[in-house]
Formats: structure tokens, sequence, C-alpha cells
């Protein structure tokens, strides 16, 4: 075994061991599973079931959304949902994918949902012999001068075997001839270079040209092959061939260098004069397309400079073989070799990759909860490839390591509330770190779903109610409302009226709410006179699950309407009319109380107010009658001429908007003295007591009612001192009475009214709708008529 032979085998073996090392790393670094297939196989064609290799349920495969993730609109591979198989989505083309590798590999991610997971799948793309071996040139033409020396040797246009392995170039074979002899020389990295070897001189007299058939032979089963067409013309004397000053040329340039930039000369020489020794160069024409693509080479001074863009990330070594020619007839040649290194610049960006996203995280989720998984790829290498990633601030989530190098889980770090903030834009940096170091970044929606974790509110509690009495039956006197911070069904809210047998929430038995809008009917007409005020409360209900709920108490306070009218105390006849026998001496002087119209209205307040008129007399000159007491006096002495009994009808109304009355008829009998005294001896002695009473009782209230009014007064005006101190001759004022007690009076300051009036008021204390300030009742008493009394302050 020649040493060629030994080195050739030394290399295979040594790549066969490069092979299996790289082979072992990819499966421990990025495959879970492998598959192999031959290229070229049918789309559809199924590469292994992945779901059952992996333990995957195969029915939740189209609800996990089972997938293959994959950077390219037109993937190679897809999965079936239905049976979890790998197959081939289009026709593989080995050469296409993995051009001058020997093992072609694809590492597949793929994804399940629900829990998230990665699972990475390689699958080898086995060679099949699909290539004929293929000569850049259909025919070469060779010059060579008949005094050449035999040995002499004139490398050939290689072939060039796009398949791998044992189904590329493998041999050559010369057609047969008396003159040349084939030699097959290793050019390095399975290339293999013909050289056609002179093995008998020539005689250009006996044969001017020969012409030769290069057959390039794979080793495929069944084999494929290629020719090319050599014609040698055979010259006189150029016996003198370029010499290189050197066999290698190597340079280590930087990617993205500028085009045109000079990378070095190659220098060769020849011994021989004139066209003899005049070179030109040329790159040889087995060269891979790309170096023609990126570099140039000048064919007059040996100068190669960048011609297209010099990319790392595309090729790390460029090798081409020089050939330097003379111009002599016929050319000699000589081969050098270039080497042309490169290396990596930061030129290349960190790459963000979200391979699932969920897109709704509900509000109560617990931290640490995964929300996405973060790939990053950078196409640089050593520090220019290495990644640091990190997130915008002021968000509840963070980025935590995967255990394979550049993935992250994209988790919150924090508890969620929606009603603080519904979404999220979280920008994920990624920075590597060559110098100068470059960054990307990638902006993500998270949105916040909501869960019912807010009750309805209402804005305040308790709520008053302030409405008149009389009100029609089934209209709506009232409405509450509630806000919910949820939303959806989370916020939508429903009224409820809670009854129970309460005394006062007994009344919510006459109300009815709208479910809906909170709109609150009353099913009865209210009577002030029978329930001043009552309260009930409403439940506000929202609609998740579970539901929450709040409730307001409402408090309704009934405003008097003048629907009472006035009731006559006195005179009342035996059968209950109001009319009553009143005798007067004849002797009485003017000015003396003949008797006097008791009177009770049930209403409060202005509509309560009586005042009293004479609607009917016998002799306007002898009677009177007190507009707010009711009083009966008479006007002037009784004389002979009077007659001696007179009807007096008296009229009694309320000064409510719509005045209520009420009559009394009031029969005045004149009698001479004695008769006077016999008759009301008696009875005039207990009615004498009985007003001695009342006159008593009367003092000391109105004495009361008096000091009351002045300290009111005093407060009053030093409470408007500091607003105004001007005041108008109508600021005082007399208004009417109810005739149970004595003048109202009004005091106005500014554009407030100040009011002492009477009768009776209920309850302590409400607001009166329309009017122009606020309204405070002081408890009452009864009417006079009834031996009370009462008073109110209005301001």
């Amino acid at each position: 075994m020649d040493y060629s032979e030994q080195r050739r085998r030394r290399k295979h073996w040594r790549l066969a061991l490069l092979f299996s090392l790289l082979l072992c790393v990819v499966e421990y670094v990025s495959a879970q599973i492998r598959y192999s297939i031959l290229e070229e196989l049918k789309e559809g064609s199924v590469v292994g079931n992945i779901a059952k290799d992996l333990g995957l349920d195969v029915s939740s495969l189209a609800e996990r959304r089972f997938r293959v993730v994959s950077g390219s609109k037109d993937a190679v591979f897809q999965v079936n949902t239905n049976n979890g198989e790998l197959y081939i989505h289009r026709k593989i083309d080995r050469e296409e994918l993995c051009e001058d590798n020997a093992v072609c590999l694809m590492n597949l991610k793929i994804a399940v949902e629900n829990p998230l997971e990665i699972h990475y799948v390689a699958v080898e793309i086995t060679d099949v012999n699909d290539h004929a071996p293929v000569f850049p040139e259909k025919q070469q033409h060779l010059k060579i001068a008949e005094n050449t020396v035999p040995g002499a040797d004139f490398q050939l246009v290689a072939a060039r075997d796009p398949d791998s392995g044992v189904n590329s170039l493998r041999t050559y074979k010369l057609s047969a001839n008396e003159h040349f002899e084939l030699e097959i020389r290793d050019g390095g990295e399975n290339n293999k270079i013909p050289v056609l070897k002179l093995q008998r001189a020539l005689d250009r007299e006996r044969h001017a040209t020969h012409n030769l058939i290069l057959t390039a032979v794979d080793g495929g089963s069944p084999p494929r092959s290629g020719s090319l067409n050599i014609s040698v013309t055979v010259l006189d004397n150029n016996d003198n061939k370029p010499v290189c000053s050197k066999s290698e040329y190597t340079v280590i340039i930087q990617e993205n260098i500028p085009r045109h930039s000079l990378l070095m000369k190659v220098n060769a020489t020849d011994a021989d004069n004139g066209l003899n020794g005049d070179i030109i160069f040329s790159f040889a024409g087995n060269l891979k397309k790309k170096v023609y693509e990126t570099f140039e080479l000048d064919e007059n001074t040996g100068e190669i400079r960048v011609k297209g863009m010099v990319d790392f990330e595309d090729a790390e070594v460029y090798r081409a073989d020089v050939t330097a020619s003379d111009r002599g007839e016929p050319p000699m040649t000589t081969n050098c070799r270039v080497i042309i290194k490169v290396t990596d610049m930061n030129d290349n960006s960190p790459e963000i990759d979200v391979t699932s996203l969920s897109s709704l995280v509900p509000e109560n989720s617990k931290p640490g909860t995964v929300v996405s998984l973060i790939s990053v790829t950078d196409k640089d290498s050593g520090l220019n490839g290495k990644v640091v990633c990190s997130l915008s601030d002021h968000a509840p989530f963070e980025l935590k390591p995967s255990f394979q190098e550049n993935m992250y889980s994209l988790v919150t770090k924090g508890h969620l509330d929606r009603e603080v903030a519904s979404h999220y834009d979280i920008t994920i940096f990624a920075v590597d770190l060559g110098q100068p170091p470059l960054s990307s970044f990638k902006t993500l929606t998270v949105e916040v779903s909501d869960v019912n974790d807010n009750p309805p509110l209402f804005e305040k509690n308790p709520l008053e109610l302030y409405m008149f009495e009389n009100n029609s039956p089934g209209g709506s006197i009232f409405s509450v409302s509630a806000s919910d911070k949820d939303e959806n069904e989370n916020a939508q809210i429903s009224y409820q009226i809670m009854r129970d047998d309460g005394a006062q929430d007994g009344m919510a038995s006459f109300l009815n709410i709208n479910p809906e809008t909170g709109v609150i009917h009353a099913l009865k007409s209210f009577d002030f006179e029978s329930v001043k005020w009552f309260q009930f409360h409403v439940l506000a209900t929202d609609s998740g699950s579970p539901a929450l709920s709040s409730n307001v108490s409402v408090k309704v306070f009934i405003l008097d309407q003048n629907d009472n009218a006035p009731v006559i105390l006195s005179p009342v006849s035996a059968n209950g009319s109001a009319e009553g026998l009143e005798e007067v001496p004849r002797n009485v002087n003017a000015g003396h109380l003949v008797t006097k119209v008791r009177a009770y209205d049930a209403d409060i307040g202005y509509n309560g107010w009586l005042l009293f008129s004479l609607q009917e007399v016998s002799d306007h000159s002898l009677f009177g009658l007190e507009r707010y007491t009711g009083q009966i006096r008479t006007l002037r002495p009784f004389t002979e001429t009077d007659e001696a009994q007179h009807k007096l009808l008296v009229l009694v109304k309320d000064n409510g908007n719509v005045s209520l009355s009420a009559t009394a008829t009031v029969l005045i009998k004149v009698v001479e003295p004695k008769e006077a005294f016999a008759a009301s001896d008696v009875p005039n002695a207990v009615k004498d007591e009985e007003d001695g009473d009342v006159t008593f009782y009367l003092t000391i209230t109105l004495g009361s009612v008096s000091v009351l009014f002045v300290l009111s007064v005093i407060v009053l005006i030093v409470m408007q001192c500091s607003k105004s101190t001007h005041y108008s001759s109508k600021d005082l004022q007399d208004t009417n009475y109810d005739g149970t007690l004595c003048h109202s009076i009004q005091y106005r300051s500014g554009d407030k009214r100040y009011m002492l009036v009477g009768p009776r008021m209920s309850i302590g204390s409400t607001i009166v709708p329309g009017s122009n300030g606020n309204t405070l009742v002081v408890p009452d008493r009864r009417s006079r008529a009834s031996g009370e009394v009462g008073f109110y302050f209005i301001a």
C-alpha cells in the first residue's frame, strides 16, 4: 500500500470519528427523539409517530395545539394532530438543505400546551444517489508542445457531485490511447483532481490532435457518471511553465470587508521570454459558485479582490486554486492554492422567538405562573453569539432561564389585579456580549382576565328619600345604583329588596324594584298622618361565580300635603254638628268674650295653619271675630232695640296651596242679667275654672316660647352678622297663622328666610324639597283646642 493511500485512509478514519462525535454531541444537546429518512421521499410520507414516542395522549393533541414550531413559512415537516405522526410537508432535497455537510441533521421543536411542553426531535436526512458527477465544461482544450518530455502532467477540470458519502464522486476513467494515462490526486475535502500525464512523446507530424474522453464515476448503486471531452493540440516548443512564489497562499480577513478591497496578490514567474513568459492568472474551473460570487481575480496582475458580501455565517473558509498560464504555444500552466479565512464580527443582532404565548392570564394567577417560552438566537459565534435577556421595568413578570441555553420562561412574579391594570405591554431586551454589543427587543401584550373579586358598591350608605304623601300606586319613587369594578358578567348587577318581619322593614312589602335598573315603585299610596318615615334595605348582587353582594339602607321620609280639612272642636252640639248656643247678658260692655271657636287640622306647616272669618252675621256692628284666635267678642254694648237672638256662621280654613275649610254656627241669645247668671251660675263656674287652668298653662307655654324665640333670634343674628347686616323694612312681616296660637314671625337675612310657625311636626328634622334652605323642626304639641301648643322653626 503506497503512502498516498495510507494518508487517504487515515483522513477518512479521522472524518468518521469526528462524524460519530458530532452525532453524539448533537444527540445530547438538542435531540430527545431521532429519526432517519431518505431524501426525495414523497410529500405526506410518514417519518414516525412522535406522539407515541413521546408518550402523549393522541386524543388531546388538537386541544393542546400539537404542532411543529418553525420560523419558516415553508416548513419541511408537519404533524398530524389526529394520530400524532410526523410527515413530510414538502419534498426534501438534501443537497439544497445541507450542501457539503457530511451529516444532514434537522432539529425540530415540537410544542404542546396545557401544560406547555417543548420537545426536540432530530431528523437525519440520508443521501440517495440522485445526482451524477458533472463537469463545469463540456470540453477542455489542451495545447502541448511536441517536445514535451514524457512524465509531464496537465491538470484537468474536476467534476463535482452534490451527493455525499458513497454516492459522491469516487474515481475517473480515461478513454484508451497510446500517449496519455490518468493520475488521480487528492485535493482535500474529498476533492479528487484528475491529472493527464504524458506517457509517450508526441509527434505533431504524425498526430496534430488527440481526442480523449474523461469519465467521472460516483460510488452509488447503480453508479452514475459524467464525461468530459478533452481535445489535445500538439504545438511546438514552450518548454518552461510558470512557477508560483508560494504553493499555498493564506490570508485572514474580517467579514463585511468592503467590496473591491485587495486581499492578496499571487506571484508567478516564467523563465521563457516573450509570449512564452507572459503569465495570465485564472481560477481553476472546479471551484464552488460561492467563490466566484465573492471574489474576483485580475488575470494580468494576480490580485484577488472582494467582489461580493463576505459573511462569516455563510462560510468561515474559502479555498480556491489559481492557475498561472503563459501565453506560449502551447501554453504551460501551474497551480497554487489560495486559502481565505474569515473572522467573525458582531454584525448580527439577537433574534427573539416567542414559542408559545398565553394571551389571557387570570388575575388570580399565583406567582410563578408560566405565560410564555422565549428562545433567543444569535448567528454570530463566540462572545458575539452569547446573549443576555432582560425585561422592561414596572411589570409583575420575570424571565427564568431554562435548562437549555438561550431559553427562558416568562412567569408572573407578583399578584395581578385587573382593576389596576387590565393588560401589560412587556418588552423583552436581548443584548449580546460583542464589542460593540448589539441588541434587539420584542414587545408582548398580555391581557389580564377578570375574576369576580369586587362586590357591587353603593356611592352612599344610607340613602335618604323624601316623597309627598298620596303618591300614585305603581309609580316610580326612587332609584338606586351600584357599581362593580369587575367586567362582563362579574359586573352585571341585579337588585332586590331585602324583606323581613321588622316593624320598619315591613313597609318594604309595599315596594317593588326593577332588578335590572334599580328603579323602585310604590305599590300603595302612603299617608303622612299614618306613617311619617320608614326604612328598607336593597341588596345588589353581581352575576359572577361565586356571586358577591352588598346592601344599602334607604330611609324614606313622607312629606305632608294639604289633604285634611280643619275639624271644629267647639262648638259641638249633642248630635255632633258644629253648632252651639251661647247666652250673653244684655248689660255686657264692648270687648266682652262671648265664646271661642276651636278647630284642629291634622296637617302640618302651612297646611295646618288656620284662619277664622265671619261668613254670615246678623249684625256686623255688634259682634267681631279675631282672625287668628277664633274669639268672638262684642263690639259695643247691647241696646234695647237689638234683637234677642243672633246667628253667626264662622268659616275656618287652612293655608295650603288649595285651602280646605269648615264652618261652625254660633247662636247668641241675649238675656237679662239675672237670667243669665241663674242659667250659667254652675256651668260658668266650671267653665271659668277650666278656662283658668287653660290660661295658666297657656301663659307658661307662651312665656317659654317667647324666651325660645328671643334666643333663636339672637343666635340667628350672630350667625348672619358676618354675611349681611342690611335689612329692609320688608324683612319683618306678619304671616297667616293657624288660629291655635299667636302670629307667626318671619325674619329675612340675605337670601335666607327664618320663620317661627306652628303647629305640630312628628319627626325630629328633615329637608323639605323645594325650600330655599334647610328646615329645622322642633317637636311640637297638639293645638290649643286640646290644651297643647306647638312651635317649629324653619330656616
